[in-house]
């Protein structure tokens, strides 16, 4: 089933998530969701609170909708290890109509549980270690307007308002 996004500034968006328990039943059809929610949004990776859960849960793909040929889900990923530094041209499905340059880690270590439970450790660099840094802020409740300079991201919270009112 298709998730509604949250659109920032909505308060879910700048909480902490909180960590992921136990795999539950409950959890799998989260990650389904989610899994056609990040695809038909025509995304390469969502975070849970970017569908209003605020648990540590996001779920990547860097081939993206049309290839579907690297989907990784994340419970309680947490970066390890990283060295680097590169800029990054980012959009995002809870920020539509805005883009930023992010200074990003160039190389990273995430470690977490797969879906089944079972940990995983993802040593990467490129356009992968980008996107799960993207998403791994969401749970730390940053979104790419926080790291964008004050001038833009006032303009975007401006244009965020007309839309809502």
């Amino acid at each position: 089933m298709k998730l509604d996004i949250c659109t920032w500034p909505d308060d879910v968006l700048a909480a902490k998530a909180k960590p992921v328990g136990e795999v539950t039943p409950a959890l799998q059809q989260l990650i389904d969701d989610m899994i056609e929610t990040m695809y038909e949004g025509d995304g390469v990776g969502l975070a849970a609170p970017q569908v209003g859960k605020s648990i540590r849960l996001v779920c990547v793909d860097q081939t993206g909708p049309k290839l579907r040929g690297d989907l990784r889900v994340l419970i309680n990923p947490e970066i390890v290890e990283s060295e680097g530094e590169v800029e990054s041209e980012e959009g995002c499905l809870s920020c539509p109509e805005f883009t930023a340059t992010v200074l990003r880690k160039e190389r990273v270590r995430v470690t977490g549980l797969d879906r089944e439970g079972k940990e995983v450790c993802i040593d990467t660099d490129g356009f992968l270690a980008i996107v799960l840094q993207h998403e791994i802020d969401h749970l730390d409740g940053v979104t790419i307007a926080d790291r964008a300079g004050r001038l833009k991201r006032n303009l975007y919270r401006k244009k965020a308002a007309r839309w809502k009112a």
